[in-house]
Parts: structure tokens; C-alpha cells; sequence
């Protein structure tokens, strides 16, 4: 065997070896680099949610989570509507002034379509879950009560676009999160709306 063979082997050997040792970096590397990234349950958590909104009928509520947050979606039927407007009921922000939803449901209805609510059903005392009370006038809520949510831990109401009464425990309205239209039967909740309809 010439002297020039042994080199070549050698040569072949070292290459064989370090394309050996770098492949098996890599393979170890990948996982070690994927552990950073947060996992697919953390990323649901957070992710946007697609909710199908075509049969929920007027005066219909549903429910749903994001984020670990219940959130309540109201299709409002015109009586409603009237009743919210001719409403004498004094409320803590009736304008929506303090920021409690984003800028395109910063309006009389809190809302992106007249008819629909999209509010974050937690009150913003100590989080307790309001409940629905659509009825006129029960007596547990007074005359003046034209349908809303009651919160029932300490007695916090609001309207039916989640503006809370004055002289209650609630500081704030209920919170709309960030909601956009993907067609007219379906909501994503979690991502913003572009520009309000």
C-alpha cells in the first residue's frame, strides 16, 4: 500500500466522520430548538375563533370561549333595539367613553351590526358570569329594567349592549373583545375588523 492510498483514506475518513457528526447535531438540535416554541395548547389558547352564527335566531344568545373567556353573542331583535332607545335608565358610560371595546363598536351598540352583540361575559367587578335576563319588568329587577345581564355575585346589571348601570357595583362596561366578519354568518373572534360596517 502506497503512502498516497493511506492519505486518501485518512481524508475520506475525516470527511465521513464530520458530515457523520454534523447530521447528527442537526438531528439533535431540532428538538431541542422546537421545545422553545410553545405548544399547540398554548397556541389554541390564543388563537382566534371562528364561530358559525346563521342559526341564532332574534333574541337568541350563544356562548363560546377564547382565550379561556366565556363570550356571549347576541342576535338582538328589533324589540329589543326599541327598547334599548327608549330606555330611561341611567347608565355609569352611556357613550362608551372609557375603553372597554375596540373603536369600531364604539357606538350606541357596542357593536360591528346593529343586531348582533359580542361582549366578554365576565363583569368587571370581580368576574362573576352575568346572566341573561331578557324579560320586561320582573320584580326582582324593577320597572325600569327593559332586558340586560344581572350580574348575580353583587347585583351589577347591564343593558343590552353591556353598558352598565349607575349606582352599581361594576366599574366599566362589559368588555367587546376584538371581533371581526368573515361573511355575514360568521364571526372570528380574537382578530379586529379593518374597518366597521
Amino acid at each position: 500500500m502506497s503512502e498516497d492510498t493511506g492519505l486518501s483514506r485518512r481524508r475520506f475518513l475525516a470527511v465521513a466522520t464530520s458530515v457523520t457528526g454534523a447530521v447528527g447535531a442537526g438531528f439533535a438540535a431540532v428538538p431541542f430548538i422546537s421545545s422553545w416554541q410553545p405548544s399547540a395548547r398554548a397556541r389554541a389558547l390564543g388563537a382566534p375563533v371562528e364561530v358559525d352564527i346563521s342559526k341564532l335566531e332574534d333574541g337568541q344568545l350563544m356562548k363560546v370561549t377564547w382565550r379561556g373567556k366565556p363570550i356571549s353573542i347576541l342576535r338582538r331583535s328589533s324589540g329589543m333595539l326599541e327598547r334599548m332607545e327608549n330606555s330611561a335608565v341611567e347608565l355609569s358610560d352611556p357613550d362608551s367613553e372609557v375603553e372597554q371595546q375596540p373603536p369600531y363598536a364604539r357606538n350606541d351598540m357596542r357593536s360591528i351590526k346593529q343586531d348582533v352583540l359580542v361582549i366578554v361575559s365576565s363583569c368587571t367587578h370581580l368576574g362573576c358570569v352575568p346572566t341573561s335576563r331578557f324579560e320586561v319588568a320582573p320584580a326582582d329587577l324593577g320597572s325600569d329594567w327593559v332586558g340586560g345581564f344581572f350580574c348575580p355575585c353583587h347585583g351589577s346589571k347591564f343593558d343590552l349592549a353591556g353598558r352598565v348601570f349607575a349606582g352599581v357595583p361594576a366599574p366599566t362596561n362589559l368588555v367587546v373583545p376584538p371581533y371581526r366578519y368573515l361573511d355575514d354568518n360568521t364571526l372570528v373572534i380574537g382578530e379586529d375588523a379593518e374597518v366597521a360596517a
